[in-house]
């Protein structure tokens, strides 16, 4: 039997009406199916003359076709409708037979079809002629009359079609095909008036409808799995658009992403690069592609971002997404993230990780062969591929998922580079671009007291715009050169000014000199709310409050860069954010981190401390001009000398600058790390196969312009001989090739994501800790997960290091002396004395910060810690989240090498405190996105205990009960609360399936015999 593709009538379940190129499927006819478009997929339902939907297995599939027999007057009917076939054939012209009067074009068959019967459009029109050629002619006569009943209901129906779609041919006559439940009804018809004797009937209708159920289910087989249209939302169903209304205030898309979501490369899922301005909101369509991944495809999402504060805003964003649609928000930032993930067996999950964590989460997936089930990866900041040995990581992360999956879509935002084409090469993707901003911007350039207005048109570059008429005093004019109190007096307090100063300390500065000259009216504005502000940041200090800021804050400015605690930034963030500060003095950090916009952007020197401006970072800073939905149009204000004037010139008109791979930076070290784990994860294990990988990295692509002395692959066998020297890797010689495997050592090293240049000597400081370990204090293993890159930062005072040395206890003071820092050396640095003993000054460092460590562990009290070690708050509040982030891979490290047991306990209690910092009963409430210390006494004191009180909390009361708690904060806050819930009591469930599942390899009672 010559079978052809199914022919399916698809009809839309969502009632509102889609536009004319949404309405095509893979389902639409050949001749029309050229036009499709893969963004618009339809629910399938079979067309029948009654409302039929669906049939369940326990449903008779035929309904009471039979009692069709009863009725005595069909055959009457039936001859009417054919006369009524016969008018309206006589009045359909050529003229109008292609439009129906609404202006719908009907569909109509070719030619051949026409002419000839016996090439039916359908599989079942073929089938049931060839079926009922032998029956009797009365049977025979019956069908007839029946299939001129079908042949008006189909011409019917084409009249009633809501869709309009394009006419092709200009016959006579119009036809629908038939559908598979049409063809069910005549075969039941036809078979219910044949006589109880004829079996040979009985056996063609069995066989028929046998086919047919197949045909049909293989064709909803093939929809079910190229499909993911889910509504009428780009493929989503109408509730995420409303979802979008009610948790983002978002009614409607940019025109710009809604072409760049109907692009054809996102809807087959190729890979992707899109490039806007800052604040063009680029992070929409990538979150709109995550829940089609998620809901559609039900596939695992992995959303990388490049700072912790980033991760955790966005879990908070998202976590109420994950409640109503029905997913997991999982964060990978700091110590927080399983390896590998937990595998869920009913619901998708969004991972939302650092640079760090995402590679270490990429790695565990190849390693337990789940790397298939991450269906979408989105890299934010894609241009940091350019940037040291977190580009290299974002390479190695992108490179692997390239390599290991083919069905893995990778979409990556990017500012506007020079290079693009490398990029695209190195993905595999299509590209993107648009210099669409929601809100006009304007730059400016300031010399002496003339503003000009960057003009690529000018031959200068500058074109004149106005002078500055503000009147200063001459103490007021030393006090303030730039005039930067006229330029922000010109928009404060009604609009908010961001001013980008070169140096924390000139952040400070400069916001209390602004305060010094403010008018009275500036501290009339919002008061209560300040007050609040300052109660709270008195609060996160346990009583201690920088003086600048309680001098500041009342006028309506703060400043921000790294010297604050994570709380102190998140309070004045929020007050920023809320209209109670309206300035900000800042840093550059700013700028690449949480999204503060102003309607004027201030750049108080083109210097970042003494290093010029990459146009990257100036974009980045004056993209910051302009808040959607406030203001009508943003300005930034560059703040030059004249011996700057030809430096500024080329920065603001000069093309935008390249992104180079970064494997060959510092030494190789990322080419050395990707290497290692590439043998670890058994991705390669020949130099053959380590080659064929490294052919698809970007360092491949831009080889020539970066293995300029050597060429790449003398990098590779230089870079093996290394691992191989470090005994990280063993290398087998061949006669044609070498094996490659990974050493223990090698094994911890990659998967507790250990810097290659301390994976050595953090072996040293761990296999000497296990002679003494000190159990009666956390000193030893604070001094084992103090970070070795912050040591560098570290210039101890020996005063205060002695006392605090002389505070340690006996067995404290012998375990210090066993790592290298014995009384006596400190001793006499205290005294200025010549040391003549040779002490390595690293461990005496390292040594101090631990002591600073301990000190938190007992006191929690930041500030009051910060002052006795002589360090910045801002330092020490650095320093805690890099030990607890090491200390998560030293504990990863210590896991793969089996003589170092006795520390995955211990290490496992004090990443937890060390990643917290508070008093017990509070860590509970911290393991929520975004609460701090302060916010989770208040929550503690009004009742909120647990994390099951939060995740139970109306947001309503919660915003009344908690002071200075927004209402949106609230709910963003529940809704974490939910998400973690929901994680926890998934993992159990998890694990009591598991234990309740009866095992594969069970031996059956056969074997067991034998």
């Amino acid at each position: 039997m010559n079978v052809d593709k199914p022919k399916i009538k698809t009809q839309r379940v969502y009632s509102r009406k889609r536009c004319r190129e949404s309405l095509r499927s893979h389902l639409t006819p050949a001749k029309k199916r050229e036009e499709l478009t893969c963004s618009q997929r339809w629910r399938l339902r079979y067309s029948m003359d009654d409302t039929v939907q669906y049939c369940s297995d326990s449903e008779d599939m035929f309904g009471d076709y039979d009692s069709i027999l009863e009725d005595s007057s069909l055959l009457a009917k039936l001859d009417d409708a054919e006369q009524h076939e016969r008018q309206r054939v006589v009045l359909l012209s050529p003229q109008n037979d292609a439009k129906d009067q609404r202006g719908f074009t009907v569909l109509q068959p070719p030619r051949d079809i026409t002419k000839k019967k016996s090439h039916s459009t359908s599989l079942s029109d073929s089938i049931f002629d060839k079926t009922f050629e032998d029956l009797p002619s009365s049977q025979l006569l019956f069908q007839e009359r029946v299939q001129e009943k079908v042949k008006r209901v189909r011409l019917q129906v084409g009249d009633q079609i809501s869709t309009p779609v394009k006419n092709e041919f200009t016959e006579d006559k119009t036809r629908k095909r038939r559908s598979v439940a049409d063809q069910l009804k005549r075969t039941m018809v036809c078979n219910a008036a044949a006589p109880s004797s004829v079996s040979r009937s009985v056996t063609l209708k069995e066989a028929v409808v046998s086919e047919e159920i197949s045909v049909a289910m293989q064709a909803m087989e093939n929809v079910s799995s190229e499909t993911v249209d889910l509504g009428p939302f780009f493929g989503l169903p109408t509730k995420v658009k409303d979802l979008m209304d009610k948790l983002r205030g978002i009614k409607s898309l940019y025109d710009w992403q809604e072409t760049c979501l109907n692009l054809e490369c996102v809807q087959q899922r190729k890979n992707l690069i899109y490039s806007l301005p800052t604040s063009g909101g680029k992070t929409l369509v990538a979150e709109i592609l995550i829940l089609r991944e998620l809901l559609c495809r039900k596939k695992d999402c992995l959303f990388v971002l490049p700072y912790i504060s980033l991760v955790q805003e966005k879990v908070r964003g998202l976590a109420s997404f994950g409640l109503e649609l029905d997913f997991m928000v999982e964060e990978y930032a700091g110590s927080k993230g399983k390896f590998p993930p937990l595998k869920r067996r009913n619901k998708t999950s969004l991972y939302i990780a650092t640079i760090e964590k995402a590679h270490s989460l990429v790695n565990s997936l190849i390693e337990t062969s789940r790397i298939e089930n991450l269906g979408l990866v989105v890299v934010d900041e894609l241009h940091m591929l350019g940037d040291g040995s977190r580009g290299a990581l974002i390479e190695m992360i992108l490179a692997k998922i390239l390599y290991m999956s083919n069905d893995t879509q990778i979409v990556g935002m990017s500012a506007t580079l020079g290079n693009i084409q490398d990029l695209q090469m190195f993905l595999k993707a299509e590209n993107y671009t648009n210099d669409f901003r929601p809100v006009q911007l304007k730059e400016f350039v300031k010399l002496s007291d003339t503003i000009y207005e960057v003009d690529p048109k000018e031959e200068e570059g500058f074109r004149f715009s106005r002078h500055l008429n503000f009147k200063y005093s001459s103490s007021m004019r030393k006090m303030d050169p730039d005039q930067i109190i006229a330029l922000v007096t010109e928009v404060i307090p009604t609009h908010s000014c961001l001013v980008f100063c070169p140096t924390k300390k000139n952040c400070e500065n400069v916001a209390a000199m602004i305060c010094k000259y403010l008018k009275e009216e500036f501290l009339q504005h919002r008061p209560e709310e300040k007050g609040v502000l300052l109660k709270e940041l008195k609060e996160s200090g346990n009583g201690s409050m920088c003086p600048v800021l309680r001098t500041t804050v009342p006028y309506g400015l703060a400043y921000h860069h790294s010297g604050l605690t994570s709380e102190e930034r998140k309070l004045v963030e929020e007050a920023y954010s809320n209209g109670v500060l309206c300035l900000l003095t800042c840093t550059s950090t700013l700028a690449a981190g949480i999204n503060l916009p102003a309607r004027r952007v201030i750049l108080r020197s083109p210097y970042v401390a003494t290093d010029f401006l990459k146009r990257s970072q100036y974009k980045q800073m004056v993209g910051r001009a302009g808040r959607a939905g406030i203001d009508t149009m943003g300005e930034s204000i560059l703040i030059i000398q004249d011996k700057d004037r030809n430096m500024v010139k080329s920065l603001v008109l000069a093309p935008m600058e390249i992104c180079s791979s970064k494997l060959m930076h510092d030494d190789g070290k990322g080419l050395l790390s990707l290497i290692l784990s590439l043998i670890g994860l058994n991705i390669t294990t020949t130099l053959d196969q380590v080659k064929s990988f490294l052919s698809g990295t970007l360092l491949f692509v831009q080889q020539k312009q970066l293995c300029v002395e050597k060429s790449l692959w003398d990098v590779v066998q230089q870079s093996v001989d290394t691992l191989k020297d470090r005994h990280l890797i063993t290398v087998t010689s061949h006669s044609d090739d070498q094996t490659l495997q990974v050493t223990m050592l090698g094994r911890a090293t990659y998967k507790g994501s250990v810097d290659l240049t301390y994976s050595n000597l953090l072996y040293s400081d761990l296999s000497k800790g296990l002679d003494g370990l000190l159990l009666n204090s956390c000193l030893h293993l604070a001094y084992l997960v103090t970070p070795y890159d912050m040591i560098s930062q570290c210039n101890p005072d020996w005063m205060t290091y002695f006392r605090q040395f002389t505070l340690l206890s006996a067995a404290e003071q012998k375990m210090s002396a066993a790592v290298g820092v014995p009384e006596s050396f400190v001793a006499r640095k205290v005294a200025g004395q010549t040391v003549k003993k040779s002490v390595n000054m690293d461990v005496v460092r390292r040594m101090y910060l631990a002591l600073v460590l301990v000190a938190l562990l007992k006191e929690t009290n930041l500030w009051s810690v910060a002052n006795r070690f002589q360090l910045s708050r801002g330092f020490v509040q650095t320093l805690l989240s890099s030990s607890s982030a090491f200390c998560s891979c030293v504990l990863h490290f210590t896991e793969e090498l089996e003589e170092f047991w006795p520390f995955k306990a211990l290490l496992t209690v004090l990443m937890r405190r060390l990643s917290y910092c508070v008093k017990v009963e509070l860590i509970p409430l911290m393991e929520v996105a975004g609460v701090m210390e302060s916010r989770a006494k208040q929550l503690y004191n009004a009742g909120y205990k647990t994390l099951t009180h939060l995740a139970n909390a109306d947001p309503a009361v919660l915003s009344r009960t908690i002071e200075n708690l927004y209402r949106k904060q609230a709910a963003q806050i529940v809704a974490s609360a939910k998400m973690l819930v929901n994680e926890k009591a998934a993992a159990l469930q998890e694990e009591v399936d598991e234990l309740l599942m009866v095992p594969l390899d069970l031996p059956s009672p056969l074997k067991t015999h034998r």
